[in-house]
This record gives structure tokens, C-alpha cells and sequence, in this order.
């Protein structure tokens, strides 16, 4: 236990040292695509809450 702790940590550590705080381009590329995909799955949730109800109503 002691050592998968330690290994964990280890590997913890090496993935902080690598890591880079994004510059504004990549942040703000990386927010238009994740609102886009937000926006995308909402759109495809509303239409088929639209559909179900179509469906209800002629049921």
C-alpha cells in the first residue's frame, strides 16, 4: 500500500513539473470549443425532448 502510495505520488509529481498555464489564445480557443460542444448537445437534447413530445401527444 505504502508503495503504490509513493509510485502515485512520484507520477503526481512529474505530471506538475511538465504542466504550462496556457496562454490567452489556447484559453480562449479551448472556451470556443467547449461551448460549441456545450451548445451542440443542448441543441440535440431539445430536439429530442421536442420529438418525445411529439410522440406523447400523437400516442
Amino acid at each position: 500500500m505504502l508503495e503504490k502510495t509513493k509510485s502515485f505520488l512520484l507520477k503526481c509529481k512529474r505530471v506538475w513539473q511538465v504542466l504550462k498555464k496556457p496562454t490567452k489564445k489556447e484559453f480562449q480557443l479551448t472556451a470556443k470549443v467547449s461551448a460549441i460542444g456545450i451548445g451542440i448537445l443542448g441543441l440535440f437534447g431539445f430536439i429530442i425532448s421536442i420529438i418525445m413530445g411529439i410522440i406523447k401527444w400523437e400516442i
